[in-house]
């Protein structure tokens, strides 16, 4: 595994922008790190799991997304974003 120091314990009320808010870009890049997390210990102990991989792949690659979308529109919630969920960017 990689040193990467990541917030596992991620409560998605945190990323919300208002209350029935489950569509932005940080509540969706927060709930999909929250997803590669438990895949990725999943994987851990199940190393011949070719479907959840190739879920934990997609996951990773709609994560990006969203964090592109958001760096090239709004960087000052992406800096915030990126520093509480503690990726590495």
């Amino acid at each position: 595994m990689s040193s990467i120091t990541v917030n596992k314990n991620i409560e998605l009320k945190d990323y919300q922008l208002h209350d029935k808010d489950t569509g932005s870009s940080d509540y969706q890049a927060a709930a999909l790190t929250k997803r590669i997390l438990h895949l990725t210990a999943h994987l851990a102990t199940n190393k011949k799991d070719f479907s959840s991989r190739r879920g934990l792949l997609r996951a990773v690659a709609e994560r990006r997304r969203h964090l592109d979308y958001l760096r090239n529109t709004a960087e000052e919630r992406y800096q915030k974003l990126i520093k509480s969920l503690g990726l590495r960017r």
